[in-house]
Parts: structure tokens; sequence; C-alpha cells
């Protein structure tokens, strides 16, 4: 009693918040999803509330939120590797308890944050997979015919992500001008699917389409408005571009399972994920030597330093070209 009274003095000489002894980690993350819930997109506080109830909760519920020591934290993220957790799975229940406890300090519950004290396992980068342009000529023409063929031309010639392809609306689509603009993205939450806000200010943009995609988009709103016109009033008319057989939100399961996989497999493709369409469209223009910046506008990258990150395999086939394009001009 006399050790808890002496530290107290000091943390409170030194201007530290005093802890709570009763109360244990399960109410304090319960209290904290609350109270960051208006300002998290719907899937992220889903997320979080998933990676808190399931791994977290179980493990270390039950303990004094001031008594969470590093080591006890270690071990958690040991358990969780060990019952089977990918790396990136455990690293984000790690980002989740790290902005948690930072709360926690700021709202002076506990004196530290304990996660600054842990190492949380390293995550190893899945590479990319990309289609070559011989491949994505294949992929284009075996899509040709697919309910889903304006989809995956996007996908391929915009390089927008799968949220956004799944919330497009024809209100924001201009094939006169060939302008789309991305101004939504479908999630996922606990009441099921609905359009959100898009990712970060930079993902809110408007794109230049390709001829080949304005085709497919007017092929697809004609055989779009057939198949409304023969279902009348069982039409679930929500005003978007790609949806299920009645109108409704199109799954991403769904689609992958029923549409994309089996084109991949029809055209003798690689089974690689839908994202990764969105690396092709990257690589595809990057390797044709356009600006990085346009590329970065047009995939929605918070900073064009995210783009060069990730495409740097591509980059130094573009500083060759740079190199001999000043060699041109200094030697005539």
């Amino acid at each position: 009693m006399a050790r808890k009274l002496a530290a107290a003095i000091r943390a409170r000489e030194q201007g530290l918040p005093q802890p709570a002894e009763r109360q244990t980690v399960a109410s304090f993350l319960a209290g904290w999803l609350e109270s960051v819930k208006p300002s998290l997109r719907p899937h992220t506080w889903t997320r979080y509330e998933g990676l808190i109830r399931v791994h977290a909760l179980p493990n270390i519920g039950r303990l004094p939120l001031a008594k969470v020591t590093p080591d006890r934290l270690q071990k958690l993220y040991a358990n969780r590797l060990e019952a089977g957790q990918s790396a990136a799975s455990v690293r984000q229940l790690h980002a989740v308890l790290h902005r948690a406890f930072r709360q926690a300090v700021r709202w002076g519950v506990v004196a530290r944050n304990v996660a600054d004290l842990v190492t949380p396992p390293r995550v190893k980068r899945r590479e990319m997979q990309a289609l070559s342009p011989e491949q994505s000529r294949v992929f284009l023409t075996a899509s040709h015919g697919d309910r889903l063929e304006a989809l995956f031309v996007l996908a391929i010639s915009t390089g927008m992500r799968q949220g956004e392809l799944l919330g497009l609306r024809w209100r924001d689509v201009d094939l006169d001008a060939g302008l789309l603009a991305v101004r939504g993205s479908l999630s996922r939450t606990p009441d099921g699917l609905t359009i959100a806000e898009p990712k970060t200010a930079r993902s809110r943009r408007q794109i230049e389409l390709t001829a080949t995609a304005i085709e497919a988009l007017r092929r697809h709103r004609a055989s779009q408005a057939e198949a409304r016109l023969k279902l009348g009033a069982s039409w679930a008319d929500m005003d978007l571009v790609f949806t299920n057989e009645i109108g409704g939100y199109l799954s991403e399961s769904h689609m992958r399972r029923r549409s994309f996989w089996p084109l991949l497999e029809r055209a003798d493709l690689p089974r690689i994920r839908f994202h990764e369409l969105r690396h092709t469209a990257a690589t595809l223009m990057l390797g044709r030597g356009i600006n990085p910046k346009i590329v970065s506008e047009m995939l929605g990258h918070a900073q064009i330093s995210v783009t060069l990150d990730l495409y740097s395999h591509v980059t130094p086939t573009m500083q060759r070209e740079a190199a001999e394009a000043l060699d041109a001009v200094f030697h005539g």
C-alpha cells in the first residue's frame, strides 16, 4: 500500500495522470468504441469492433486497464499468431489497441500507452501480380458479352477500387463527356451494405474514360434498361451502375465467384485478386510513360509518394527512358 501511495505521489508530482485501478480493458474499450464511432467510416468501425471482440477481449478483456503490461500485450500477439491469424491481422489489432490506449492517456485513465512498448509482428509485403499488356488484351476479349463486362473494363482502365466500382451510380457518369466522378464506395456495415463517403479527400475525383470503357458502359446501360423493363416494379431502382439481378447492391463475393474467377479461368489467365486489376491499370499506365502524378490522381492515392512506392518496380524503366531522352537533347 505504501509503495502504491509513493508511486501515486511521484506521478502527481511529475504531472502524470492517475491510473484507474478498477476499470477493465473490456469496459474501457466498449466506451472508446462508442466515442469514436461518429468519426469513423462504418466499415472501419466494424473492423475495429471485430478485432477487439474476437481477438482482444477473450485474452485481456478482464484485466484492469492500468495493469496491462507490455509483456501481456506481446503474449496476446503471439497467441493470435499461434491461433492462425496472419501477421497483417495482428498488426491491425495492434494499431487499434494503440489508438485506444493513446486516448486512455489523454483522458487521464492511464499514465502511459503500453502499446508504445510493444513490437507488432512484421508483415511481409505480398508481391503484386499485374496482368501484362498481352494478358490484359486477352482479359478484355474474354469479358466481352459478360453481364459485368463494363465493370471489368472500368477496373482495368481506370484503376478504381472495388468498392468504388460497386458503389458507382449513373448520376455520376457522363458518357457524352467521357467522364465519371467517384463520390462513394460500397461498404459493409452491421446494418448491411451501404454507400459511404470515399476513403480520403483525394479519393473523391473525376476520371476521364477510355473509348473502350465508354462503349462498354453504353452497352451495359442498354442491357440494364431491358432488365429493368422486364422486372417492372420488382426492380430496385437505386441508380446503381452495377447491380445484382434485381437492381440491388452487387456483393463482392458474388461478383468474384460468379463472374471474375470464372472469367479468368475461361481466358486461361492466372487467378489474381480483383484488386490486382487496379495494380494492372497503374502498371500499364506507368509502363507507357504516363506521368506518375496523373496516375496517382486517377487512382485516388493520398500522396504521389504512395504511387511511387507501390510501383517502384515500374519506374526504373521510366528513368532509363528519361535518361535516353536527355541524351537525345544533349547530342542533337
